[in-house]
């Protein structure tokens, strides 16, 4: 799977985990040089409080696009530190 931006590839991985219709990317798996942490948290009743990234591809800015959790619920154990997409970022095979 590969998630774009922009026209760039910014992750691409064949282990995604699909949670409730999104891909989760491995870590190691996103270009790290487009990715910028946010002060912005979410909270998802089953999976814990989200973390966002703001994406920045060649000078265009995708504020708060990807989102992961650094301490998931029990349940949702499996995507710790994984990166879904959403915010216009297309994922394609």
């Amino acid at each position: 799977m590969k998630a774009i931006w922009n026209n760039k590839i910014i992750a691409e991985s064949d282990n995604t985990i699909v949670v409730e219709g999104n891909h989760y990317f491995p870590p190691e798996s996103i270009n790290k040089e487009y990715f910028q942490s946010t002060e912005t948290h979410s909270t998802c009743p089953w999976k814990g409080q989200a973390s966002y990234y703001t994406i920045s591809v060649d000078g265009v800015e995708n504020k708060d696009a990807a989102w992961y959790y650094i301490h998931p619920s029990e349940r949702a154990s499996k995507i710790k530190d994984h990166i879904a997409f959403w915010r216009g970022v297309k994922i394609e095979e």
